[in-house]
């Protein structure tokens, strides 16, 4: 069984965190669905016609995406490939695009699970985040698709976002009220978003940390002092937050940044954290076939005109017995089934399966980790410096 993941790269606009592909121009979005069409016939083989059990429209801004040009793209991918008839077809969406009319035109398509970048139920945060909808098109556009018979819904929410002005005049408040105890740094708001979550009776959502990367609009800002940073301290307890408020309200923390009821696992995303086949289509899209990776060319124009002459500009690299380690130790331990040590004794030398025992223990020896039955995972505690014991654990 394998996947499709699909990246349509267009946006409204810029939102001030993201680094991913995109253009803001939509003049060459016709062009590019015809050469998306046509680079699926190119990359028929890829899978070796292995059942296709999930198709993900990701971006950009998918929902951007006409049901009729939806239609085209999931059946040119049936004609193409030997897709299951159960499989779990996402599309991502922005709230300011899901409208009653469009969802009721996307419920008419294969599509049959969204993903809706919410970010935030805060105006102030979606200001600040720069992102093109507002706090009552965040809640509207889930109640829509609900009412429109989506029951396969997650939101994506971010943590971390730096202290609101509202929450400065508190804190200033405090100094002179000894009576006035505000919300601790930014914790209120997203104490607010999770309440918003539950209410709504969403399945599954995403909760990801405010990242500063390279070359964004916020990296800029805060490099010339126009907004305040990512407080380390902050983010930590609000991902605390999370997860006090995924058990006390039944979603299981199955991945990193993954909660979810019973039945409503991403099954895509779940396929790359259990090193599962997937190709990538479109610009700057990714594959992996079980022995190498390859990408495609992070241009439209490039990625429109090479297709036009039946080619497609792609890099590619071989993974190492290194590489191939380090990635099962990535992807394994940020979920709930950790790294299997039967698994490993099966695909990996015994001299690195040595060193892994030998710097593990450490990890096991201070709580960081927990092993049980062979399988090691995240303790609690640990899940709140994973990327950290994640990479101590990688062979160099």
């Amino acid at each position: 069984m394998a996947g499709i993941y699909i990246h349509i790269p267009f946006c409204r606009q810029a939102c001030s965190y993201c680094n991913f592909h995109f253009s803001v121009s939509l003049k060459n979005k016709d062009a590019f669905v015809n050469a998306l069409l046509k680079e699926i016939d190119l990359r028929k083989d890829y899978l070796a016609h292995e059942k296709i059990e999930t198709i993900y429209f990701g971006g950009g801004t998918p929902s951007l995406l006409s049901s009729d040009e939806v239609n085209r793209i999931v059946e040119k991918l049936n004609a193409v490939f030997p897709v299951a008839p159960d499989a779990e077809i996402t599309l991502e969406a922005n709230p300011d695009d899901l409208t009653g009319l469009k969802i009721r035109e996307l419920k008419a398509t294969p599509v049959n699970r969204f993903s809706i970048g919410i970010q935030s139920f805060h105006d102030d945060d979606l200001h600040f985040l720069n992102r093109a909808h507002h706090s009552q098109q965040a809640e509207s556009s889930v109640r829509l698709a609900q009412e429109a018979g989506f029951e396969n819904i997650t939101i994506d929410l971010i943590y971390g976002i730096p202290m609101k002005e509202q929450e400065a005049k508190g804190k200033r408040q405090e100094k002179n009220n000894s009576s006035f105890v505000p919300a601790k740094r930014g914790h209120s708001s997203f104490e607010y978003n999770l309440a918003k979550l539950a209410k709504l009776g969403i399945p599954h959502f995403s909760a990801y940390c405010l990242t500063i990367e390279p070359k964004t609009i916020l990296e800029k800002m805060i490099r010339e002092k126009k907004s305040p940073d990512v407080n380390e301290a902050d983010a930590a307890h609000q991902f605390e937050m999370l997860m006090d408020f995924a058990e006390e309200n039944g979603y299981e923390h199955y991945e990193i940044s993954n909660f979810a009821k019973a039945g409503f696992y991403s099954r895509h995303n779940t396929s790359y954290w259990t090193g599962k086949k997937y190709l990538g289509l479109g610009p700057s899209a990714h594959s992996y076939d079980g022995v190498s990776r390859q990408w495609n060319i992070a241009s439209n124009a490039r990625y429109i005109q090479s297709l036009e002459k039946g080619e497609l500009p792609f890099e590619k690299e071989t993974l190492s017995e290194n590489d191939r380690f380090n990635e099962y130790i990535m992807l394994s331990l940020r979920t709930k089934w950790g790294v299997d040590k039967k698994i490993m004794k099966q695909i990996f030398q015994e001299e690195k399966l040595k060193s892994f025992e030998k710097t593990v223990s450490n990890y096991l020896a201070d709580d960081w980790l927990v092993c049980e039955n062979e399988k090691i995972t995240l303790s609690r505690k640990g899940k709140l410096i994973a990327d950290r014991i994640i990479s101590g654990l990688f062979e160099t």
